[in-house]
């Protein structure tokens, strides 16, 4: 008998650094629960670090059909969806001309489509008698204030006040309409004054643009802006008028006078 007893403690004896850890253990697990104590937290379907090692998600089928549900749909505009109508909301909010190849590839319908459906608003905007107008300019899209009210419009928006450009300004930006792209140097030289605070109101106007620097003299380059083609309702600046009926007849020997 003293001998299995013996036999039992030594099966269960234990060294003394391990008999304090099992006491301490037992103590905890004996000991009531304190009231700040946060209960475990749940289990997150979205481990970052089982995501990365390739471990599967027992919930991975649920969240992936959650998740399919809040992704928006990217398909294209349905056909039972009226395109003029789209076309109407995001031109509304437009803040430059949106080309046709845009508008095709934001709604992913073929461009003739896109095409059609701007040319039947315009021609419904200008059949109504709207206020507005949508035009083709600037290589784009956009709704504009109709010519004939224009005038009341103006009114509205300088309060009064004049926006016009002078005289200079407006023949500074004429030599960059059709001498583009052209340093300051050149602009100064066919006017035959400096034109420096010129350019600097035109920049400001958003009418001009820099556009490089000249290979040779290392000036900077100026040329009209797409605002530019807005303001005198043209598509590109190939559309200019001719200058030729303009001109003196020797402007050819001035030109050469200018070169020498």
């Amino acid at each position: 008998m003293t001998e299995h007893l013996r036999a039992d403690e030594v099966a269960e004896w234990r060294p003394p650094w391990q008999r304090h850890e099992d006491d301490r253990e037992q103590r905890d697990e004996d000991a009531p629960a304190r009231p700040d104590t946060p209960a475990d937290e749940p289990v997150d379907d979205t481990d970052e670090y089982a995501q990365a090692v390739g471990v599967p998600s027992q919930h991975s089928a649920e969240a992936e059909e959650k998740l399919a549900e809040e992704i928006p749909d990217t398909a294209p505009v349905p056909e039972d969806v009226d395109l003029g109508a789209v076309l109407e909301a995001i031109l509304m909010i437009a803040e430059e001309p949106l080309t046709e190849e845009f508008l095709s590839a934001v709604l992913e319908r073929p461009r003739s489509q896109v095409r059609e459906q701007l040319g039947r608003l315009s021609a419904e905007y200008t059949g109504d008698g709207r206020g507005f107008d949508l035009r083709r300019q600037a290589g784009g899209w956009r709704f504009y204030t109709r010519a004939d009210y224009a005038r009341y419009v103006e009114r509205f928006v300088t309060d009064g006040a004049s926006a016009r450009l002078t005289k200079a300004a407006l023949e500074t930006l004429a030599v960059v309409a059709y001498r583009q792209p052209v340093t300051r140097g050149r602009i100064s030289a066919i006017r035959g004054v400096n034109c420096d605070g010129v350019i600097r109101t035109l920049l400001a106007r958003g009418l001009v643009e820099e556009c490089g620097t000249d290979p040779d003299s290392t000036a900077t380059l100026y040329r009209t802006t797409t605002l530019f083609l807005e303001k005198i309702g043209l598509d590109t600046v190939e559309q200019l008028p001719e200058l030729a009926p303009f001109l003196p007849d020797d402007v050819t020997d001035i030109e050469e006078d200018e070169q020498r």
